[in-house]
């Protein structure tokens, strides 16, 4: 191996010789000096390229066989992110710094230029290719479809890329100037205070994302609604700074992706999943069009089906019970069916009856606290689809059958004129 090495060192010894005589013997005197270093410094690039060219196209080789094959996740996550042009780049540097002194041995101000030159670009690939393979972490998880260990690393690989160009700037600064590293770290101790100051988004993003991942609560592409932003839509991208999402009129929202830690997240993807959706609004009925109902009224709505046994039952209560009470002819002695508990029966009923609606979740009609405005009479029910333009239409037939029903039940709902 030395003797190679040794073999080697000499036949660029020899290049070296040739070019440095060839240029003397052609150029002028004033010239002979620039043109030596010029086009040593051409073959020298030449050679580096010619060496990174081979070595990628050997490794790329190897790993393009295993690239369509689901079998090697790993290998296929290093080839997609380029891992191996890197590693091609840096073994070229390595050879090009290994024949920089056998190339310029000649030219001692130009070997301490292009031995710095060099490693400051190493430092660069190096630095690069850690990047890269934060990449390939990400892509293998994309193709496990782990989800929520994308995000994490989201935010871990962009809080280790941001430390890493500290870091690389620190060394590359170093090399390039001959200072020692401490001597830099000591002098950037004194703004502190400011770096965290500047990195503050940063950081509570690290933390964000770390939380997201471990709790599992989001991912991309789950539909959400933030109360505070009156946003709603799909998450598009989570990274370390900026949460980027998709609204439904097709517009972009972004936020800070500390908010997802500090505000109300109203994650909506498992309604999508279970493909069901809630439905809950009211109508606001007029409190003064309520009334007992007279028994031809009630005679009148036991034509109604989905009355029909609810009456029949409450009839026979109601005569038991009035064979035992005084004054049983005024209607307000006793037990007495309304118009507006007749007809929360009825929509009860309804619902119940519907197959839009999803009979295995909570099926309520409910009355809410009165208003100024008049008693709103709830509806809560889940429909059994969740596709949104299907459950705006289902919501929309439910109460416009309702709102028209209430007439047979002479209730009067309350409408907000405009002055």
């Amino acid at each position: 191996m030395k003797s190679e090495l040794k073999d080697t060192r000499d036949l660029l010894e020899s290049i070296s010789d040739y070019i440095h005589l060839f240029v003397k013997d052609y150029f002028p005197d004033g010239w002979v000096l620039f043109f030596q270093i010029f086009v040593k410094f051409i073959f020298f690039a030449g050679l580096i390229y010619a060496v990174d060219l081979l070595v990628k196209l050997l490794i790329n080789t190897i790993f393009r066989i295993f690239y369509d094959n689901d079998r090697y996740p790993v290998l296929k996550s290093i080839y997609t992110a380029k891992i191996t042009t890197s590693i091609s780049h840096i073994l070229a540097l390595l050879f090009g710094s290994f024949a920089l002194y056998s190339i310029f041995y000649r030219h001692p101000k130009s070997f301490v230029f292009l031995e710095r030159t060099i490693s400051l670009v190493i430092v660069l690939v190096v630095a690069g290719m850690l990047y890269r393979g934060l990449n390939a972490f990400r892509n293998y998880f994309i193709l496990k479809k782990d989800y929520y260990k994308v995000i994490a690393l989201n935010a871990v690989s962009q809080t280790v890329k941001i430390f890493g160009i500290f870091v690389s700037a620190v060394i590359a600064i170093s090399v390039v100037f001959g200072i020692s590293g401490s001597t830099i770290l000591g002098s950037l101790g004194a703004i502190t205070a400011v770096l965290v100051l500047v990195f503050r988004d940063t950081i509570l993003g690290f933390v964000t994302g770390l939380h997201v991942a471990t709790s599992k609560n989001l991912k991309v592409g789950d539909w959400i609604g933030i109360p505070k932003y009156n946003l709603e839509g799909n998450i598009e991208d989570l990274n370390l700074l900026t949460t980027k999402i998709r609204n439904f009129d097709k517009t972009i929202s972004t936020i800070p992706t500390y908010d997802l830690l500090t505000t109300e997240i109203r994650n909506l993807q498992v309604m999508s999943e279970s493909n069901t959706r809630r439905i809950k609004r009211s109508i606001i009925f007029n409190i003064n069009s309520f009334r007992f109902l007279e028994v031809e009224k009630i005679e009148e709505l036991s034509n109604i089906n989905l009355l029909r046994d609810y009456l029949s039952q409450k009839k026979i209560e109601m005569s038991q019970e009035r064979e035992t009470i005084q004054n049983a002819d005024f209607l307000i002695n006793g037990r007495q069916l309304t118009n507006i508990g007749v007809f929360r029966e009825y929509a009860f009923n309804y619902l119940k009856s519907n197959h839009h609606v999803d009979q295995e979740g909570a099926v309520m009609v409910r009355q809410l606290e009165i208003t100024p405005q008049g008693m709103p009479l709830e509806i809560y029910c889940f429909t059994n689809d969740s596709v949104w333009e299907k459950y705006e239409a289902i919501q929309a037939d439910i109460f416009d059958h309702l709102l028209v029903a209430s007439k047979a039940f002479d209730l009067e709902i309350v409408q907000f004129n405009k002055f």
